[in-house]
This record gives structure tokens, sequence and C-alpha cells, in this order.
């Protein structure tokens, strides 16, 4: 989960489209009951980032823990992410993000990060309205966030949750709305289930569900995600980078680090 933070803000060259047709697409929006985000259980999970090889130096690394609780009477669910990133030899950029989601719909509700960048954002997120505060990297402002997005979207540095939410199957391609703090305004993106192929993680050989995220507009590919039904629930990502660079990502199974949530 979480596997796109680096990639929302990254562009991806076009690639070939697979034909969308109406008897196997399923087209969903925040709050449908087409979404059972209960099929996601408390976990944590490791990720590592590198590009280029599989075996190239790591350029990120983060972790994410989910856990489940109520607010306000509806049930919810909480990650948290931790990262490092490596920009250029000796150098690390760390950072943190907080996200709280409804626990069957996915609907966000709050999103929050801090960098030692000094970038900094506190969400509230109700249906299509975002209000909160925002600041830049290097910025001693603190600039107010109200925004009113033409519709709800999933947030997009956990798209890749919404396949499995929504359910896997071969053919299937799911459309649904996604937004993220880099975006303007919700973008449609196409899900596509492709097939169920042995990946190779970190030396271990998974079963795993192949899905290809494209923007839905011009077909162009943001992302190949590699699913399992149980933690960590994606196990391998490739980005498309703009020069053409494959970002690889794996993720695997860790201990609970029962990290601090703000409140």
């Amino acid at each position: 989960m979480l596997s796109l933070v680096l990639a929302t803000l990254l562009g991806t060259p076009v690639a070939p489209a697979r034909t969308i047709t109406a008897f196997d697409t399923l087209r969903v929006e925040v709050g449908s009951r087409l979404v059972n985000g209960r099929v996601y259980q408390p976990h944590a999970a490791r990720v590592r980032v590198r590009i280029g090889a599989s075996d190239s130096p790591l350029t990120a690394e983060w972790t994410n823990e989910l856990t489940l609780g109520d607010s306000a009477g509806r049930p919810v669910m909480r990650w948290v992410t931790r990262g490092t990133r490596f920009p250029a030899p000796g150098d690390t950029i760390r950072w943190e993000i907080f996200q709280t989601y409804d626990a069957e719909t996915l609907a966000p509700y709050g999103y929050a990060s801090q960098s030692s960048t000094g970038a900094s954002s506190r969400l509230v997120l109700s249906g299509r309205r975002v209000q909160g505060v925002r600041r830049l990297p290097g910025d001693s402002t603190v600039h107010p966030v109200d925004l009113v997005l033409d519709r709800a979207g999933f947030i997009a540095s956990a798209s890749d949750l919404v396949p499995l939410a929504v359910g896997l199957k071969i053919g299937r391609v799911i459309v649904a709305p996604v937004w993220g703090p880099a975006l303007a305004n919700s973008e449609l993106r196409a899900f596509s289930i492709l097939e169920r192929i042995p990946v190779d993680v970190e030396g271990t050989r998974v079963e795993a569900w192949k899905v290809e995220e494209r923007r839905y507009a011009d077909r162009t590919l943001v992302a190949t995600w590699y699913l399992t039904e149980a933690s960590p629930y994606m196990v391998y990502g490739e980005v498309v980078l703009p020069d053409g660079r494959v970002q690889r990502m794996t993720e695997v199974a860790t201990l609970s680090l029962k990290g601090p949530y703000p409140q």
C-alpha cells in the first residue's frame, strides 16, 4: 500500500492500451457499495525502491502500518507511512504521512504529511471538499487550502488499494477517480486486471495478480501493480519515469511498528 507516494509526482510516457469494453468494466465512485475496504486487515510492511535494475542501489525506503478503529461512529482505517529518500550519496530526506480512510468505502477523511525539507500539509476531506493548510519545501509560510473537487477521489498515493477492494478478476477493468495534493482536480484511472503470475519479491517467489493502472483520458500508463489477497497486499510495483527508466518497488510484511498517530 501507498507505493505510489513517489510516483504520483512523476509523469509517464504513453504505452499501448488494453481495449476497455463495457461488459468487463466497473465504474466506481467514492462511497460506492462496490468497494469493500474490509478486505484489508491490520498489518505492517516495508517498501524498498530502486531505479533501473532490480539490484541497483536503493533510492528510497519506507514502512506502512495499518490499524483499524472508530471515528464518530464510523469504522476507519489509519495508515502511518514513514520513509527516507536518498537523492544523492550521503544525503537523505525523511518524511512521514498519516492518512485516515473509511474502513468500508476507502473514502478519505484525513491526510497529514511532513518532511525534513520543511514541507508539510494537514488536510481534512469530506466528499468533494478539501480543507486545511500546506507548506512548500523551504517555505516558512503556511498556506490555506480550500478546494471543491469536481468529484470525490480515492487518494492517488494509495491507488493500489482500489482493485482488491473492488475485486480481482482476470479481464475486469475498474474505472475510479483519484486525487492527491499534487493534483488540481480528481483524475479518472482505469485498473486492468490482466493475469495471475509468479513474481520475484526480494528472492521469494510470490503468486500475484498483475494490474495495470492507466489514466483514463489518454490511456497513459501510470503503474503496474502485483497484488495479493493477504499482507502486504501490494508485493511489487513498476513505474515508468519520464526519462524512460523503471522505478521498481518491492514490499514485504514486517512486525508491527506500533508508531504514534497524531490526534
